[in-house]
């Protein structure tokens, strides 16, 4: 019966695969619009692949150079195996594969979207959202098939004993390193160029020049919605493969644990632990891929409730089956270090892990949502200047931290009770285990917003922009959900890892009980060493984003500064104000009309690419070699308060940092849309508050953006290194 499941697990990864190229190719279907469409979004796609391809080039790089090293280790070291950088490289790969994937189809979806939004709303929405749902169903088929592949192949070769099943699991945290890797760089090097456009497109073109940053005329506006897809799709999907990868191997080695000492009556029930999160993933899948059929809207309805029904359908589907296979695969019950656990425990602990995330998601969006106070306390501020903006803005991100932390200690404290460590470790993978509808869902807000960019270059009818401005401002509440969904997974998957490394390293052999003392001097210097990374990484990351943007910023001056179309189509705009374009005086709409075409994108597409490539090595090679350092040179224990530090203080950081740059992001938005406040002053775009309002969203980009998403992987990232090289650790 194990053989047969464990061979039957990859079916479920193909079976996403087949679904992604299933959407793919219905999307590549569908009407691309007007020739000036096609060749907007043409721009937008050749800018994206040249990113993509020129950061893959150099992390092809590391990957040899990291997976050599592994090998030799493996050689050199009885306890791993030559075949861990053989995982390296398929997780590699796969991180890889699953981004070029979604943002190649992402760059197809954008400009279809948009056709479609000529026609109605629910055939935007559905665009968009299949084009989304190929970057969710990607990154969990790839997942699952790579990792059920590698642990059939691999315990073939390995054996099938309690010792060998550790000894595969050990290889395939290779698998969970490669993915880590790949998600920093990705999201490092996507947030660094996203925002070098977008501050470009920002402080220059809103600021400055008094246009849309969408508009044609706006030299950085393709580079911008370049962006959109580098950071917010391929970079978000990098790093929910991470987690989602992550939390399955944690979860297997600490089920390994059971699988020795529990004691269990059959080779199933001691396998059942083991592959319990792989085929709960699985499982996943499918009630993906059945909630992905049930999203829908008419014209006029509402998208987000839409959403929000597939999910919920998805949601359910995935307990049902979940409850079920807990009772099928686990025995009813078991003791383990004089500590009785039952199967129905390890159900609640996966239920915990679904409800936390789902509640840390929604506590986000209170914080950070358009029309909620505390995005309205900086409306409200913005009317006195960018100080008072900026400190409103800073004090709603550290006030948004503590109900998140508080849900995050209630589902650690819950999970342990009833699963211990394993349960910490299924709570992760309960929050994750529908990736596949919920990355769909967050994928879905760039497209819709690259789709509102093209409607407003491409010039179409109002209708076509408000109809994209409703995904939009959908996809932008997703945002804000999926950004504390990745936080706070990204807090349970490194909690999970680390207690994951903890145990790898008290069972190899010649190793004793690993104690991670705070009390200890050791473990002091370490946890304080631990929790200035994050900050040292962000800074790293923020003061990239400050140099890329300063580049940008400089370059599209020189554009309106030197090309004199360009700047006396800017001057006509504004003389002919909120007029259509077709009652414009003639001699205003000649002289906009010789401006098409004379903004140079590429130079700031190259921009972006080249300070993002340069500027994104640093902060990655800190991330892998601070574990390494601390593990080799001062012993396990002091990485293990390296690694306390990190997650602590990582997952503050990355909390305040996201969501005060979301408050500030929705707060200049409902300026644009128009506020009134209580005293009657009416804030509109062009005013002063929305003037100030353009700084703090400036600088809150980069945090929500960059240094926020990337600081999720670094938490992660340095347990994976820590599990990996544990057997090495003296």
């Amino acid at each position: 019966m194990t053989s047969t499941l464990i061979y039957l697990i990859p079916a479920f990864g193909l079976l996403a695969l087949i679904y992604t190229w299933w959407r793919s190719r219905w999307v590549a279907l569908q009407d691309p619009g007007t020739v000036k469409m096609q060749k907007i979004a043409a721009a937008i796609s050749t800018g994206a692949m040249a990113f993509l391809k020129a950061q893959y080039r150099v992390l092809a790089v590391f990957v040899i150079a990291v997976a050599a090293l592994l090998a030799f280790g493996g050689m050199k070291n009885e306890q791993s195996h030559p075949l861990v950088a053989v995982a390296f490289i398929v997780g590699a790969f796969c991180s890889a594969l699953a981004g070029f994937i979604g943002m190649r189809v992402a760059t197809k979806a954008n400009v279809r979207t948009t056709a479609a939004a000529r026609t109605s709303l629910g055939e935007g929405l559905k665009v968009a959202f299949a084009g989304g749902s190929v970057m969710g169903m990607g990154v969990v088929g790839l997942g699952v098939l790579g990792l059920g592949i590698l642990f059939a192949v691999f315990r073939n070769i390995i054996g099938t004993s309690p010792d060998a099943i550790n000894h595969v699991l050990t290889i395939i945290t290779g698998f969970s390193f490669g993915a880590s890797s790949i998600a920093l760089f990705a999201r490092v090097g996507g947030g660094i160029y996203t925002k070098a456009a977008d501050v470009g497109a920002d402080l220059v073109g809103k600021v400055e020049a008094g246009i849309p940053e969408d508009h044609p005329l706006n030299p950085a506006t393709i580079a911008d919605n370049v962006g959109d897809n580098v950071g917010d799709v391929a970079g978000m999907g990098a790093d929910l493969f991470e987690s989602y990868v992550g939390s399955i191997i944690s979860s297997m080695v600490l089920g390994a644990v059971f699988m020795k000492l529990a004691e269990f009556k059959d080779s199933f029930e001691s396998l059942g632990a083991v592959l319990l999160p792989l085929v709960i993933a699985g499982w996943g899948i499918v009630a993906s891929v059945i909630g992905s059929f049930l999203v829908r809207v008419k014209e006029g309805g509402n998208p987000q409730r839409a959403l929000n029904f597939g999910e919920a359908i998805a949601g359910v589907i995935l307990l049902a089956g979940t409850a079920l296979l807990c009772q099928w695969m686990l025995p009813a019950s078991w003791v383990l270090d004089g500590q009785t656990y039952t199967s129905w425990g390890v159900f609640w602990t996966i239920l915990i892990g679904l409800l936390s995330g789902i509640a840390i998601g929604y506590v986000t969006e209170h914080y950070t949502g358009t029309g909620h106070g505390p995005v309205i306390g900086i409306v409200k501020q913005s009317t006195t200047g960018s100080a008072t903006n900026i400190i409103s803005g800073l004090g709603v991100g550290m006030l948004s931290t503590a109900i998140p932390v508080i849900i995050l200690s209630a589902a650690i404290l819950g999970a342990y009770h009833f699963g211990g460590l394993y349960g910490i470790a299924l709570a992760a993978v309960g929050m994750l285990a529908n990736t596949g509808i919920q990355l769909a869902v967050d994928a879905y807000g760039p497209i819709s917003d690259n789709a509102g960019g093209i409607a407003e270059m491409s010039e179409l009818p109002k209708e076509v922009r408000r109809r994209t401005d409703k995904l939009d401002a959908v996809g932008n509440t997703t945002a804000a959900i999926g950004k504390g969904f990745a936080i706070g997974s990204a807090a349970l998957t490194a909690l999970a890892l680390f207690a994951a490394y903890k145990t790898s390293y008290e069972h190899t052999p010649g190793h004793s009980t690993l104690t991670i003392d705070i009390t200890s001097p050791r473990v002091i210097a370490a946890l304080l060493a631990g929790a200035m990374l994050p900050f040292l990484f962000s800074a790293m990351a923020m003061e990239a984003v400050g140099r890329a943007a300063m580049a940008m910023i400089e370059e599209v001056r020189r554009q309106f500064r030197e090309i004199p179309q360009l700047r006396a189509a800017v001057d006509a705009m504004l003389r002919q104000g909120d007029k259509p374009h077709e009652e414009w005086d003639a001699e205003d709409r000649r002289i906009f009309d010789a401006a098409d075409g004379k903004a140079e994108y590429g130079r700031c597409v190259e921009i972006s690419t080249n300070s993002a490539i340069k500027q994104m090595v640093k902060p990655g090679l800190l991330a892998v070699s601070a574990p390494v350092v601390v593990g080799f040179i001062f012993g396990g224990d002091m990485l293990g308060g390296l690694l306390a530090g990190v997650t602590v203080s990582g997952v503050m950081m990355a909390l305040f940092m996201s969501n005060a740059g979301g408050a500030w992001d929705n707060a200049k938005k409902m300026i644009e849309e128009g506020y009134t406040t209580e005293d009657g002053q009416h804030l509109v775009k062009g005013s002063e508050a929305h003037k100030a309002a353009v700084v703090g969203d400036t600088v809150g980009d980069p945090f929500k953006d960059t240094a926020g998403p990337s600081l999720n992987i670094l938490l992660k990232l340095m347990s994976v290194v820590a599990l990996v090289i544990a057997p090495f650790i003296k």
